[in-house]
Order: C-alpha cells, then structure tokens, then sequence
C-alpha cells in the first residue's frame, strides 16, 4: 500500500474510536466486562455439558460448538478494541487486518451454517420424534458440526485473498472499530474494481444471509405446524420451549448481521455502523451464555448441581 506521498503504509489506523482518553476508558471498562463474561460463560457452557453425561445429546453438541465458537469469534475482534482504545495510536498491519477479517468472518459464517444445523435438529426432534433417535445419531452430529466448521473457514477465503491483490494507495484511516470487508475496500484506490468488489461481496453476503434465514425459515414453519396441532396447552408450551433459546439467538445474530450486510448501495452515518458492528460483533455474542443458560433448565440444573459440589469441597 501506498501513502499519497509515495511512501509504503504497512497499516491502517481505526478512526472511529473516541479521541478522549475518559470516553475510552469508558468504552474499554464494560467492553472488558463483557468480553470477560463472554469467554467465561461460554467455558462454562462448554464445561457443564462435557461434565455430564446425560447432556450428550445433538442439541448441547450443538450449543457446545457454538460456544466454542463464540469464543474465537470475539477474540478475533475485540482485544483489538480493547488495545486500541488504550493506545495513542489504534492501528492494525494490512496482514493482520486480513487475518482478523478472515477468522471474524470464518466464525461467524460457521456459526450462521450452525444456527441452520440446530433449526433442522429441533425440526427433527419435534416433527418425527420416534425417528428422530435413528437419524441424528451421534456420527450425523459430528459431521453437520464439522461440515459447518469447513464451510465457514473455506468460504471467506476468495474474499480475503482477493482483497490481498488490491492496492491501496489513498487514505490509510479505516473508519470502523474492527477490519470488515466494506470499510476495508472503500479505502481501495481503484474505484472502479473496488465498486465491482463491493458489489460482489454484497451478493455473496446475501446469498449466505438469505439462504440460512430462508432454511431455518422452513424448518420452523414444519415447527409451528406440528405444535399446533398438539392438543393439550402443556404440551405445545412444552414443544415451544424446546426451540425458544434457538429462536431468540436466531433472531439477535441475523437481525444485526443482516442491518450490516443486507444495505447493498444504501450507507449508514460512522455512529450507526459502529452500533450495529457492536451489535453483532459484542452484544450478540453477550447475550448467548445467558439465554442458553438460564433459559434451559437442564443447564441450570447440572450448574447447580456443580456448584453445590464445589462448596462442598472448598468448605
């Protein structure tokens, strides 16, 4: 890349960090917190469901491979925050920004197939319960979990490797909080291949965005069909219950993912863009470990039972 001046910039500085030392503080004490909280919530998670046995099944498989990448999802973006709102100068080398978009987006299109993986387990589980034992069996389970994770590494790879061939010649300031395709690409210095790449990373992000919404889409309507016509009231409560933490963490990801990368030609202000990557990007991932925890009882439950164990030894 090169500065105006001729010069090779081997970086890119975030400018939508706030300038003042208070309002970073600010920022960096509940941004820590819930990084913190996020890590350790999802260990927990990741912990109880391993510990016991009886919580073997498909569905806290599943949970534990979308805490485990909720993890590494955050930890692509956030500590980088983190420093950068501590730092006098908040910048990113150009290979380390491709490294961050790469594992930021390979999490998270991981993460969106697995959200696709769990809604077709639920479908299974409520609309053919006698089969459903026959056909997510354990070895099926592994491989949607693992098909998932390949799909999500392997398919940001063109993109990232794309954006490696660019010049960027202009302006080195990135006006964003964490490297993403669209503000990395409006500081290319070929406008017209930037306008096509923009063009076609929008396609792509659509393409995903809208397939994953459309399955999981069709796999709750088979839900709601079966669950209506289930006569007793506790038992269509009891069904429901079953999918509402998939369905409200279905909800939060893809309604901020999709404010992000559904716009196509339409721009927000910096301050928008910013709140809605920390929608997606924090918020999101900070409301996980709570709704999957004490929205399920089992969960709960075997925490409980963990806890009592560890007064019990420490007193």
């Amino acid at each position: 890349m090169e500065s105006p001046n001729g010069t090779i910039a081997q970086e890119f500085i975030f400018s939508a960090f706030p300038y003042s030392w208070i309002q970073s503080v600010v920022c960096f004490v509940p941004l820590l917190f819930i990084y913190a909280f996020i890590v350790v919530g999802n260990l927990v998670i990741l912990t109880v469901v391993h510990l016991n046995t009886h919580l073997h099944t498909p569905m806290y498989v599943f949970i534990s491979a979308l805490s485990f990448l909720e993890i590494w999802y955050t930890t692509a973006t956030i500590p980088k925050m983190l420093s950068s709102l501590l730092s006098e100068r908040r910048s990113i080398s150009f290979n380390g920004c491709l490294l961050q978009m790469y594992f930021f987006h390979s999490t998270g299109i991981s993460e969106v197939c697995l959200l696709t993986a769990m809604a077709f387990d639920r479908y299974l589980a409520i609309c053919s319960p006698l089969h459903y034992p026959t056909i997510m069996t354990p070895k099926l389970c592994a491989q949607l979990t693992l098909s998932c994770c390949v799909c999500g590494f392997i398919t940001p790879l063109p993109e990232i490797v794309w954006i490696s061939t660019l010049p960027f010649c202009g302006s080195n300031h990135l006006e964003h909080i964490f490297c993403d395709f669209l503000p990395v690409l409006r500081l290319a210095c070929t406008d017209t291949r930037a306008i096509v790449m923009i063009q076609v990373v929008d396609v792509i992000h659509a393409v995903e965005i809208i397939t994953a919404v459309m399955l999981i889409f069709m796999s709750y309507i088979g839900i709601v069909a079966v669950i209506l016509r289930i006569r007793s009231a506790g038992g269509r409560r009891k069904a429901f219950s079953t999918c509402v933490s998939h369905l409200i963490v279905f909800l939060l990801f893809f309604g901020s993912v999709a404010l992000m990368y559904l716009r196509f030609s339409a721009t927000y202000s910096l301050f928008w863009d910013t709140a809605i990557a920390l929608a997606f990007a924090v918020l999101s991932p900070f409301f996980n470990p709570i709704i999957y925890s004490l929205r399920n009882k089992e969960i709960k439950d075997a925490l409980k039972k963990h806890l009592s164990q560890a007064k019990t030894w420490f007193w």
